[in-house]
């Protein structure tokens, strides 16, 4: 069963570079993001996790909290966050969960179509998990998915960008233009009338009667 917007995440209890994480207790009322892997010591993963640490401030900043998820066990996680770090040049500070039994992947629906093959033919590259990215809310809710093919690494600007709009725009009446970045304008629901837009978030830009911009609350 796939993981939609707003679903509740998935909760699970796993071993981790970081000890026992059970999930929805680790999350302790703030935003999170998971990211899946198909196997450590293989070369796109190593470039994004370095990604990841080298962007700690970045998570902090936002309040935000990192976990990764592969299928190999935490021994074997441990030795590949020595390469992780001295690739990214940064701590690899993030729990990376032992997923050998697929029991996170299962759950968040990470796996390949490939997986749901006949047994007869199948090959490990079948079964493993492909390269998603769930951003939860606080509400444990999640609030964004992405999901790459194995050869496509990750864009973290990209992952950051949609963090900053996802949290501009949480329980309250705003969304984000095409190519919008921290700082730019954003567009106003048609939940609220032009007035109270205005008494709102103050004068509007009005480039269509449906497409009206204000300035981003601070």
């Amino acid at each position: 069963m796939s993981v939609r917007i707003n679903d509740i995440a998935p909760d699970f209890t796993a071993e981790s570079t970081a000890g026992t994480i059970r999930f929805h207790e680790w999350l302790d009322g703030g935003y999170a993001i998971i990211f899946s892997h198909p196997r450590d010591f293989t070369p796109v993963c190593t470039t994004e996790f370095g990604a990841v640490a080298q962007l700690s401030a970045e998570w902090k900043k936002r309040k935000t909290k990192v976990i990764g998820v592969s299928v190999d066990s935490v021994g074997d996680h441990d030795k590949w966050k020595r390469d992780i770090e001295a690739f990214g040049g940064a701590p690899a500070d993030f729990p990376i969960i032992d997923d050998s039994s697929l029991t996170v992947a299962k759950a968040y629906d990470m796996l390949p179509a490939d997986y749901y093959l006949p047994s007869e033919g199948r090959t490990p590259a079948h079964s493993a998990t492909v390269r998603t990215v769930y951003i939860i809310g606080p509400d444990k809710k999640v609030r964004l998915t992405m999901t790459y093919p194995m050869s496509v690494g990750r864009n973290f600007a990209e992952i950051l960008r949609a963090l900053d709009a996802v949290q501009a725009t949480d329980g309250v009446p705003l969304a984000t233009p095409a190519n919008w970045v921290p700082g730019q304008d954003v567009i106003v629901a048609l939940a609220l009338n032009n007035e109270q837009a205005k008494e709102r978030f103050g004068e509007l830009d009005i480039k269509l009667p449906y497409l009206r911009f204000a300035k981003a609350p601070k």
